[in-house]
């Protein structure tokens, strides 16, 4: 069950009936006609859209096609965020499936929510404030996860989405209440625990002063410490010294793709696994601490407060560390378990001798050494039949494309070239992944 309230309603409103909010604003969507639309829109073309339209017209309102159509397109785009699977009976707007946390990304937070639970074996009894809640991604899997939750936005469509999705994707949770309000006033008594997700855009794009956020960062960083507990979502590449001491910094990547960091709090004292420092297993929320989290695998790094890596001549393998591990400053960690140190003192690339299995970077056997030059590179893809290149830069202005567009590479092989800085001089490495060693030429 759940329900939509107003912060000038009364706070006892009576959950909605049914297995879904027949809401406002939504009500024309989800109704039968509404939803039969949406079935025959689901894998419409966009390029026909206006053909489709005109023909929907003729046996349905103008604005529910208007409005299936929309929704359809937002859900094409929400597959890559949810899956086809939750995006096809999800509802989004636009800015919400642009904003929206990505499936997988907020699913590990909402574990670590449970984790923070006061009773971690009866987390239902604990109840989760999700402050900017947008479309609801992350009120979805904190529902999942069996924690209450309490989703607060200021747009009175945001807050019928957020339910609706909640309700549709997480029927079985405990219940869930969406509050419309401004998060800035919302009074926070009876949170177990908090999440913000201050909006990081407006009206000319991305917002990179964490000041500027709305709300700002050091209002959402004082709302968590007064609850106690919680969890901050931030840009990737928020300046390290704007972390605050008593928060834990996690960056995450999906994909090998970095999505987003978080700043995690737990009062000293607190009840729970991740009051104590340093235990807890590998959620533990721990102050001051650096972390790197890869999913899918969810594998975890957290810094040993090592010194930079040593800068040492070309080896046989180079790693390419993942960039949650860059963002987060943990190259070095990385470097001292591959028994490896940096090409450049101000480039991410780890080399050495032997390889070592590591989840934190891509290992790569390297062939060649070569001074930048186009034509050197040119002739020796020829020589090795390279068809397929892989461009990799660090530290170089060559732009991949126009680098490929001039090597006008023919052939059946495939390798992969770094352009980069070896000691501060230009340099290309000629390679391949290391687990295709057996096929590199002689």
């Amino acid at each position: 069950m759940g329900r939509v309230t107003d912060r000038a309603s009364s706070p006892a409103a009576s959950p909605l009936p049914g297995p879904a909010p027949a809401t406002p604003l939504l009500a024309p969507l989800l109704s039968a006609e509404g939803q039969a639309l949406l079935a025959e829109v689901r894998d419409h073309d966009p390029a026909q859209e206006l053909a489709l339209a005109t023909r929907l017209r003729r046996e349905h309102p103008a604005e529910l096609v208007s409005a299936a159509l929309a929704q359809a397109r937002l859900r094409q785009r929400g597959v890559a965020k949810f899956g086809a699977a939750d995006a096809y009976r999800m509802y989004f707007t636009p800015n919400g499936v642009e904003q929206a946390t990505r499936g997988s990304v907020a699913a590990h937070r909402a574990a670590r929510f449970r984790a923070l639970a006061p009773d971690s074996g009866n987390s239902g009894n604990s109840r989760v404030t999700d402050l900017c809640c947008g479309i609801g991604g992350d009120a979805i899997e904190l529902a999942r996860a069996g924690l209450a939750v309490t989703a607060v936005d200021l747009d009175p469509l945001t807050c019928e989405i957020a339910l609706t999705n909640v309700r549709t994707l997480a029927p079985d949770g405990p219940p869930v209440t969406v509050t419309r309000a401004d998060v800035l006033e919302y009074d926070t008594t009876g949170a177990d625990s908090l999440f913000i997700d201050p909006a990081r855009r407006g009206g000319r794009g991305r917002i990179f002063d964490p000041e500027a956020y709305s709300p700002p960062l050091s209002w959402a960083i004082d709302a968590v410490r007064r609850v106690g507990a919680g969890a901050v979502k931030i840009a990737p590449g928020i300046p390290h010294e704007l972390i605050p001491d008593d928060f834990e910094a996690e960056w995450i990547s999906d994909g090998g793709d970095v999505k987003e960091a978080v700043l995690w709090h737990r009062r000293e004292g607190g009840h729970g696994p991740l009051s104590e420092r340093g235990h807890g297993g590998p959620a533990a929320v721990v102050p001051g601490a650096r972390r790197a989290t890869l999913l899918p695998s969810g594998a975890t790094l957290t810094g040993r407060g090592l010194p930079d890596p040593p800068v040492r001549p070309l080896g046989r393998f180079l790693y390419e560390p993942d960039g949650a591990v860059i963002r987060a400053h943990l190259v070095a960690e990385v470097a001292e378990d591959l028994v490896g140190g940096l090409l450049d003192e101000t480039i991410a690339y780890i080399t050495a001798d032997e390889p070592r299995p590591t989840p934190f970077a891509t290992a790569y056997e390297i062939t060649d050494q070569l001074p930048f030059g186009l034509k050197k590179l040119k002739a020796l893809l020829r020589e090795r039949e390279v068809g397929v290149l892989t461009v990799k830069k660090r530290g170089s202005a060559v732009e991949p494309e126009e680098l490929r567009r001039r090597l006008k590479l023919k052939g059946p092989q495939a390798a992969t070239v770094f352009l980069t800085r070896v000691a501060g001089a230009p340099t290309m490495l000629i390679g391949h992944p290391a687990e295709q060693a057996g096929s590199a030429p002689s």
